[in-house]
């Protein structure tokens, strides 16, 4: 099945850009632009989408408010954070609204692909740059992470989960299964009572789980 996609940018040839990257996959079908986050909003509601990528500036209430506005009424819709900053707090402030991911616009278009695919997926990956730049923004401490009952392998799985890699990239590091990583991630997000890789990633960041 083809992901619908919704794209949401106030500029004509950002729009365009991304439009001809996505189309250029059989994963997506892109089904509609919107120009700032108000048509964002009516778009969704008439187009139904499944994935939505929405500009974080924008006016007519920007990124952040159309996003708040279409998870309410419509949960089960991906939303993807368009960004030309890596701050790290315009990535918490988008997963705070909603958002299902956070995408930099400098990235290589192959990147995009891959990283939209894990997040249809339901990975929900990160880039490495956002993720050192989440790692410098805390203070963090190692003893807070010793208090959870997570074996080494699953220490090991949470630390590639933060550094942005998907499941079968996990697999192939620590030379286990795909359906294996997925397993201890299951677990993993159980014990400590996580609803999704976002959480566990913010989670790791705050307690300890440094990148190497």
């Amino acid at each position: 099945m083809t992901t619908r996609v919704l794209v949401v940018d106030d500029h004509l040839l950002s729009r365009k850009g991304i439009a001809s990257i996505l189309s250029a996959h059989p994963l997506f079908e892109i089904v509609g632009e919107a120009t700032d986050g108000r048509e964002a909003i009516e778009k969704a509601k008439s187009l139904m989408p499944d994935l939505i990528l929405m500009d974080i500036r924008m006016p007519n209430g920007g990124g952040l408010y159309a996003t708040r506005q279409i998870k309410e009424d419509m949960p089960y819709v991906i939303i993807v954070i368009l960004s030309v900053s890596d701050d790290v707090q315009d990535f918490f402030e988008a997963i705070k609204y909603g958002a299902q991911g956070y995408l930099l616009k400098n990235m290589e278009p192959e990147h995009w692909l891959d990283y939209l695919v894990s997040i249809v997926q339901g990975e929900a990956p990160i880039s490495r740059v956002l993720a050192i730049k989440i790692l410098q923004e805390f203070s963090l401490q190692k003893d807070d992470w010793a208090g959870h009952k997570l074996s080494e392998r699953e220490k090991e799985v949470v630390q590639l989960v933060s550094q942005g890699l998907g499941n079968k990239d996990i697999g192939d590091k620590l030379h286990i299964s795909e359906s294996t990583v997925k397993n201890h991630l299951r677990n993993i997000l159980a014990k400590l009572h996580l609803k999704n890789r976002v959480q566990l990633v913010s989670f790791a960041y705050k307690n300890g789980q440094i990148i190497n």
